[in-house]
């Protein structure tokens, strides 16, 4: 059952508080002090047969420093998803910037979508297939020989459910064309789902639009 965005954002802010006492090691020695003293020995008076020998009293014994063992807290304990289930999704995440913003002026569609195989889910590869197709944005593509290179980085986690995580990301294009070579990057908000022991992304939108 998915979360209530209220309940995604109150376990999101107790997530941040464990990963914060994470990087705290409560170490508390126990030093325990013996008081006891140890007496000198009485030197000889002389060599004679007849003189005790001097008696020392024993050593005083210390007592070992109890070790204590640091605090530790499993954060992924609290949530729907595994570390490697989250390494994974973000992976994917990050593979679908890279091809999302890379193209050629010569790539058709088929070849520009086959980089994305895996990586979303039909019905999002519909919607990206009709808008790279798109009569003047195709027209403008192939006129100007545009040439583009994309990569994303992932700035945050803005909303997670039982099967669906949405991250915020940063998608930095270079493009080469008739005009020169420009540099763009765009904030967004991709959300992957689970699709079986994988994530395909699903949706994708400008973070201005919000994607809850």
């Amino acid at each position: 059952m998915e979360l209530k965005v209220w309940q995604q954002r109150m376990l999101f802010a107790v997530v941040v508080v464990g990963l914060a006492v994470l990087g705290v090691t409560l170490v508390i020695p126990k030093l325990q002090h013996s008081g006891g003293t140890s007496a000198t020995a009485s030197p000889s008076a002389s060599a004679s047969a007849s003189t005790a020998p001097a008696q020392s009293s024993p050593a005083a014994t210390q007592t070992p420093v109890a070790a204590t063992t640091p605090s530790t807290v499993n954060v992924y304990n609290w949530l729907p998803f595994t570390q490697a289930e989250l390494a994974n999704a973000a992976g994917v995440v990050t593979s679908f910037c890279s091809a999302y913003g890379t193209y050629r002026y010569t790539d058709s569609a088929a070849v520009y979508m086959g980089r994305m195989n895996g990586l979303v889910t039909s019905s999002l590869a519909g919607l990206l297939r009709a808008d790279y197709e798109t009569v003047g944005v195709a027209a403008q593509r192939t006129t100007q020989r545009q040439v583009s290179s994309g990569s994303g980085t992932i700035g945050s986690i803005r909303a997670f459910g039982s099967s669906s995580i949405t991250f915020v990301v940063t998608i930095d294009q270079r493009m080469a064309s008739t005009k020169g070579t420009q540099t763009a990057s765009g904030q967004y908000v991709i959300t992957v789902q689970s699709v079986g022991a994988t994530w395909q992304v699903n949706d994708i939108e400008l973070a201005s639009a919000g994607n809850t």
